[in-house]
């Protein structure tokens, strides 16, 4: 099984983007999902959860009221849109699948990552 995530890019600050992360293999549709990142010199951290259906989500403060997730579980897609974007915001964006919350420990499926940079 894989993720491919996409849609990363330059943007300036005050931009938006959409990120997506499609699965490939076999279903993941049953599986919670979640984002993280990794800016340069720091840990990958927690970005934002969906529950498998949908009925749930979390967010890292820091993203709190300008990134949305969401999913479509017949496309088996996993997305991101974020507005308002910040120069803190650059980092590579990760999807994964399989765990719950914002514990990067218990995700055992990873996307390749994708690039967000957001100039001031």
């Amino acid at each position: 099984v894989q993720l491919q995530a996409s849609g990363g890019g330059l943007v300036q600050a005050g931009g938006s983007l959409r990120l997506s992360c499609a699965a490939s293999g076999r279903t993941l549709s049953t599986y919670g999902k979640g984002w993280f990142r990794q800016a340069p010199g720091k840990e990958r951290e927690f970005v934002a959860y969906i529950t498998r259906n949908g009925s749930w989500r979390n967010y890292a403060d820091s993203v709190k009221g300008r990134f949305t997730i969401s999913r479509d579980n017949a496309k088996d897609t996993l997305y991101l849109q974020m507005d308002s974007l910040k120069p803190e915001d650059t980092a590579v964006y990760y999807c994964a699948a399989g765990g719950i919350g914002s514990k990067i420990n218990d995700y055992d499926v990873w996307g390749q990552g994708t690039q967000v940079t957001v100039s001031s």
